[in-house]
């Protein structure tokens, strides 16, 4: 898969390291003001990092959205501002079509829709225009309202058929098939049980033939098997993506990019044995 200037052949982990240009996402050291965001991204690329996903609204639980037109002024600068120093591939973390088409203007490379293609029906048609991966993530509601008692019979069933959906709805739409990248959306409208049965059994996702990104970095799962503040996540985090990737996951989707570029690399290793 070609994302921007770069070529991705999933024989390795990838790392994608996260940038929140906003004021609100759920761990503060990851929120970048505009003017950071140039010596943010050479911190991450010193670091080794593949991909960088710009956020400029949170989708933490309970989370309001954002004004559309703030939310398109951040991207574009954020976009810009990394375009002046890099190529590194850029996504562009939004289910809004229109921040989508903002972001890929300025110089991004792919999206990453946590709703799948489910909030804004235009989104596909933005993949299949700009000729760009895509992200199909798996949500139950909102952001304001998943985390509200979400139930499932079977939660791998169950995510496994909605992500199929999702996979045959943008190829209906124009979405190349070899542009698509699958995410079962831990802490989106799951239970811990949930979560730790979808990444227990990541492997089940693989006969979807995608790669599959996983976003489990200093999620609040962690501190519901070990309390502990959102500042001392890490080493339970690098634990879980090592997991996941061992179990198949292609992306990862961290704060802290330098740790996690270190471990994948001894997966990578071992998997390569």
């Amino acid at each position: 898969m070609k994302i921007g200037k770069r070529e991705f052949d999933f024989s390795r982990i990838y790392v994608m390291g996260i940038m929140n240009v906003t004021d609100d996402s759920f761990y503060p050291p990851s929120r970048v003001k505009i003017d950071n965001v140039e010596r943010k991204s050479l911190e991450m690329i010193n670091e080794g990092v593949d991909i960088i996903d710009i956020g400029a609204e949170s989708t933490r639980p309970g989370s309001d959205p954002i004004d559309p037109a703030e939310e398109i002024r951040r991207i574009d600068l954020a976009v810009r501002s990394i375009r002046n120093v890099s190529d590194i591939p850029i996504s562009i973390d939004t289910y809004r079509s229109q921040t989508a088409i903002a972001g890929l203007r300025a110089g991004a490379d792919m999206i990453n829709d946590v709703s799948g293609l489910e909030f804004d029906p235009e989104m596909s048609h933005v993949c299949t225009d700009f000729d760009v991966p895509i992200v199909l993530m798996h949500i139950k509601g909102t952001p304001k309202n998943m985390q509200t008692d979400p139930y499932y019979e079977d939660v791998l069933k169950e995510v496994y058929e909605e992500l199929q959906k999702k996979v045959e709805k943008a190829i209906k739409n124009g979405v190349k098939a070899s542009k698509i990248i699958l995410d079962p959306g831990i802490g989106f409208g799951k239970r811990l049980e949930d979560n730790l049965k979808i990444i227990a059994h990541l492997d089940k996702f693989q006969s979807l033939g995608k790669p599959i990104l996983i976003g489990i970095s200093r999620k609040s799962m962690i501190s519901k098997i070990m309390p502990m503040d959102i500042n001392d996540r890490l080493e339970p985090t690098i634990a879980l993506n090592t997991i996941a990737a061992m179990k198949g996951a292609k992306i990862i989707r961290v704060h802290d990019v330098f740790s996690n570029v270190k471990a994948m690399r001894m997966v990578d290793a071992i998997m390569g044995v």
